[in-house]
């Protein structure tokens, strides 16, 4: 643990590194709340809200897509999981990666020409709507929220850091602020803000990311081996630290529990609503094909720069001095972008420190405004106008009903934030990856490919995915039962993995095929599958 991180965790980055952090930040909130409001002005009805007036490009599209993707968990989370258990912690790299190709081979095309607004569009096109639309939306909303929360988690880690706020009050402040920027940028720009913040994160993140990895591999001399076996050598650990099996694989709970992570990860994406629903911002069938292809060689580069990332903080900061700042490892980040340019003491360590936190805070404003207008638009389009009205609300009253649900998933986000702050970042995201995977990808798999696919199939999956999953969750050691859960002083941890993914994916897709085994075919079912497959493989009279 260096002199200099232990005057930052002490000090909290008093004096000239708090103004210059919160000038940094004051500065990118302004741009980005400009841009919200420009934004906004352009908006005149619900195609411009909710899908941003299918104008933007393949390749905006794709910087969009990746600064949606590479949240919290991708910045803070992985690069604490790597520093704190090495290979283990690269696991998460490995399986946010290979899930693009999920999404790119299966989903990204037929969505982006079945659908219009929302993933239940889709649905609603060969299966009842008013059920169909409840289900999506329902799942929508919660796998927002999950999500939601390690971006909240995120937030209070580093904010906490920078500006000294040891105290659970000042972390209950700092989540509150996070969640209503949040809220603002939804209410006020809609898709194209939000999309234009994306754009505007992602360029800051990969610019960030390569800084630090050039900075890190300097000190170096460019040899991966050099960085590799000093990481190890700090971490305590030996060898061990570069081989399987520190975190997962030591017993039998936990190779399941490995494979469990694994299945989420790479199933979750192509079912995440905030990735869904990027898809129909695009013109066409090509440029959304053209914006998956730019999202995977963005976020395939940012993933490899971890290695730097989680590998050069615990070589250089040590697990020690990050677990004693945030003791799931938030804050490896920003503690070695600290490091990297000379330490607390040195002016290249002050404004290092607070030019890579500014940009770890607009990821987390850009994913939560992302997320948040993904799970508004679903309870606004699907519940509220087309459920709940039947149809007969206008635009306006559409965009109005949104917002208000910006407002509350808002709330709701901010209050479950408070409880979460022990629990690492990229943890809690895969915890939403299964969610979706259980819940989502198997109805929409079956929707797009299976023509005996039935309504109560669709019920059976969502339902049945959705609650398997969260009861999974509440009953495994995330919740309760060690001191690292989210309420530690319970125990009722009956479900020994910490991802439900084995359990509650396969679940899924076996209720969707069991549903729609049980009930009747609708009398026009093949024609519905029909109009769907030609649409779905041609963009023939899509939206």
């Amino acid at each position: 643990m260096s002199t200099g991180t232990t005057e930052l965790l002490a000090a909290g980055g008093a004096g000239e590194h708090r103004t210059l952090i919160i000038t940094l930040f004051s500065v990118f909130v302004a741009v980005t709340l400009g841009i919200t409001v420009w934004a906004g002005r352009q908006t005149k009805d619900a195609t411009d809200f909710y899908a941003g007036g299918r104008s933007f490009t393949g390749f905006q599209n794709g910087l969009a897509i990746s600064g949606d993707y590479m949240s919290a968990a991708s910045f803070l989370g992985i690069a604490g999981a790597i520093s704190l258990y090495g290979y283990d912690g690269f696991l998460y790299s490995i399986g946010f990666l290979v899930a693009w190709l999920v999404a790119l081979l299966l989903v990204a095309e037929p969505l982006r020409n079945s659908g219009r607004f929302t993933m239940a569009d889709v649905l609603a096109h060969r299966l009842e709507q008013r059920p169909v639309r409840t289900a999506a939306g329902t799942s929508t909303i919660v796998v927002s929220i999950f999500y939601l929360l390690a971006q909240m988690v995120g937030a209070g880690a580093l904010v906490a850091l920078l500006l000294g706020a040891t105290g659970e009050s000042s972390r209950r402040w700092i989540i509150v602020l996070v969640g209503l920027v949040m809220v603002l940028y939804v209410t006020i720009g809609g898709m194209k803000g939000t999309t234009w913040v994306q754009i505007v994160k992602a360029v800051l993140l990969i610019a960030g990311t390569v800084l630090i990895t050039v900075l890190v591999l300097t000190k170096f001399h460019w040899n991966l081996s050099t960085l590799l076996g000093r990481a190890a050598e700090a971490s305590g650990k030996g060898r061990a630290f570069l081989e399987p099996g520190l975190q997962y694989g030591k017993d039998g709970t936990s190779k399941l529990n490995f494979i469990s992570l694994g299945l989420a990860l790479v199933l979750g994406t192509a079912g995440l609503p905030h990735i869904l629903i990027r898809f129909y911002t695009v013109p066409t069938a090509r440029a959304a094909r053209t914006s998956v292809n730019w999202a995977i060689g963005i976020i395939g580069a940012f993933y490899l720069m971890t290695i730097a990332l989680g590998f050069g903080a615990a070589a250089l900061v040590g697990p020690k001095a990050i677990t004693a700042s945030n003791e799931s490892g938030n804050t490896a980040a920003p503690l070695l972008a600290q490091e990297i340019g000379g330490g607390a003491g040195s002016t290249g360590g002050a404004v290092l420190l607070a030019v890579i936190s500014a940009v770890a805070f607009a990821t987390i404003l850009a994913v939560v405004a992302g997320l948040t207008l993904a799970s508004s638009a679903s309870f606004a389009h699907d519940l509220w106008a087309n459920v709940i009205r039947k149809g007969r609300t206008g635009e306006k009253e559409e965009i109005l009903t949104a917002k208000l649900a910006a407002v509350v998933i808002g709330a709701i986000s901010i209050a479950l934030g408070i409880f979460a702050h022990r629990l690492n970042a990229a943890a809690l995201v895969a915890l939403a990856f299964a969610v979706a995977a259980s819940a989502n990808l198997p109805t929409i798999l079956y929707s797009l490919f299976w023509k005996r696919f039935t309504t109560r199939g669709a019920l059976w999956s969502i339902y049945g995915g959705l609650i398997s999953s969260v009861t999974l969750v509440i009953l495994s050691p995330v919740v309760s039962g060690n001191p690292k859960a989210l309420f530690p002083g319970l125990s009722f941890d009956y479900f020994p993995l910490g991802n439900p993914g084995l359990v509650s994916i396969p679940l899924g897709f076996l209720l969707g095929w069991a549903g729609s085994l049980a009930s009747k075919p609708a009398p026009d079912q093949d024609k519905r599958y029909a109009e769907l497959e030609v649409r779905s493989l041609t963009g023939y009279g899509a939206h």
